[in-house]
């Protein structure tokens, strides 16, 4: 019975003495899953910031092509005229007469 007993404390012995030679090796994988799921969690975070900035992006080119559609209404040239007739501003009629000075005088 000693025998038998003696044989499960020397394979004991061995397995302690192997997990404690190997200690090393399990610390770097348990550092090594460690960086893994910081890895997971810092990419999860990177996809929802690029979604985030996608979204935002879209708005704003919507936004940006509704004002430059409003501006080019606005700045028509009747849009002007009726924009300006308030203030006692209206169309010339006639065209534009050019003034020409002589260099010798």
């Amino acid at each position: 019975m000693k025998k038998q007993n003696d044989k499960k404390e020397k394979r004991f012995r061995i397995n302690y003495q192997a997990v404690v030679q190997n200690l090393p090796f399990f610390l770097f994988l348990s550092a090594l899953a460690v960086v893994y799921i910081y890895n997971g969690h810092y990419s999860d975070k990177i996809i929802k910031s690029i979604s985030r900035t996608n979204k935002e992006l879209k708005e704003l080119q919507f936004e940006y092509k509704t004002i430059k559609s409003e501006v080019m209404f606005r700045s028509k040239q009747t849009e002007v005229a009726k924009a300006v007739a308030p203030l006692g501003l209206m169309e010339l009629t006639t065209p534009p007469v050019v003034i020409k000075k002589d260099a010798g005088q």
